[in-house]
């Protein structure tokens, strides 16, 4: 089976030739698996993974991206919602929100206009170019967009914020994700009317941190539900599945991403809380399951090989089920260990 076979059983909860395997591992650990004699070869290829294209736009609000200050430690730099990062160079995922160009609802109604669509925000020649090559080898094409609360809590308006807002004024934050929405699917619409129909709607909010959530069930009900739905009943307008990446302890939301019909759940962060068999037992039917494997053992391939035993006889069952980490491959996870645990798997 081609990768785009395996992901469509997937998501139909079919039986698939091997159990299908996505990883994204960090920038820093592909460059430790170069040194230890992967070379320049894409890790997919050299470990034999599935694969699936990023098809999708700018969904940014485009404000100018500039370095401040470089030092040997750290960048401080601007990014594309108008907010000051600095920007730890020793790990991939360090960075500390000091300033935004938006802080209030007055901010924010002299800016959203940069939200408006324009033509360039696709990169055409690269689809036009690559599209061709993605059917032939059969990788699936995975739409995805910048909107909801993660992007804006973690790269426009920070933390702080945006959690103010969705108590003193949540309509304003309602309108940023509205906002946010419709850019995104007005790029869906110019994308597929083109004929790039792609295979999966798949777009990243996380709502959970360790043990707990950023914000309570009421909030999700009257503010962010609505636009989830609305991103879905797109997918499904369109004949394809919606999936969710949502890091952190997401437990109290699941029975709320079953009701409004998400086909997909990612990465099951076991580290921060979540139980991926319980997930898979109470709706493993209704929804299809990647990752659930903590980071933290990965490096420890005894442990890992224990995890493997005791869980994935049960996430495979039925169908429905995609192996992955429960977030990303850290750096201090060894080429050798990662050819160990991935050929295991495949040969489940």
């Amino acid at each position: 089976m081609t990768s785009k076979e395996r992901i469509k059983r997937v998501f139909e909860h079919k039986e698939t030739d091997r159990i299908p395997i996505l990883e994204g591992p960090w920038r820093t650990t592909v460059e430790r698996w170069r040194e230890e004699g992967m070379g320049e070869q894409d890790f997919t290829d050299y470990f034999d993974l599935d694969r699936m294209a990023q098809v999708g736009g700018d969904c940014t609000p485009r404000y100018e991206q500039k370095v401040i200050e470089d030092s040997d430690d750290y960048c401080i730099r601007t990014n594309q919602w108008g907010a000051t990062l600095r920007v730890m160079k020793d790990h991939e995922a360090g960075y500390e929100i000091l300033d935004t160009a938006v802080k209030d609802r007055n901010d924010w109604e002299k800016m959203k206009d940069r939200y408006a669509y324009a033509d360039d925000r696709v990169n055409w020649q690269h689809l036009e170019e690559n599209w061709p090559k993605w059917q032939e080898a059969g990788i699936p094409a995975i739409a995805g967009g910048q909107f909801g609360f993660d992007y804006t809590h973690a790269r426009f308006l920070g933390t702080e914020c945006t959690l103010i807002a969705l108590i003193e004024d949540p309509d304003w934050i309602i309108d940023v994700w509205n906002t946010q929405l419709d850019l995104a699917i007005e790029i869906w619409n110019h994308v597929w009317e083109k004929g790039y129909h792609f295979d999966l709607l798949c777009w990243a909010d996380d709502l959970g941190y360790k043990q707990s959530q950023f914000f309570s069930m009421d909030v999700y009900h009257h503010c962010l539900k609505p636009i989830h739905k609305r991103a879905i009943d797109w997918a499904h307008d369109h004949g394809i599945p919606a999936c969710l990446h949502s890091c952190g302890d997401i437990r109290p939301f699941v029975p709320e991403f079953v009701e409004i019909g998400f086909d997909g759940l990612n990465p099951l962060e076991v580290k921060a809380g979540v139980d991926p068999i319980a997930i898979k037992e109470q709706y493993g039917d209704k929804l299809a399951l990647h990752g659930g494997f903590n980071t933290l053992l990965w490096n420890d391939l005894e442990k890992f090989k224990e995890a493997i035993a005791r869980d994935l006889p049960k996430l495979v069952e039925g169908g429905g089920y995609i192996f992955a980490t429960d977030h990303s491959v850290p750096s201090n996870v060894s080429l050798e260990n990662f050819r160990e645990i991935t050929s295991l798997v495949k040969s489940f």
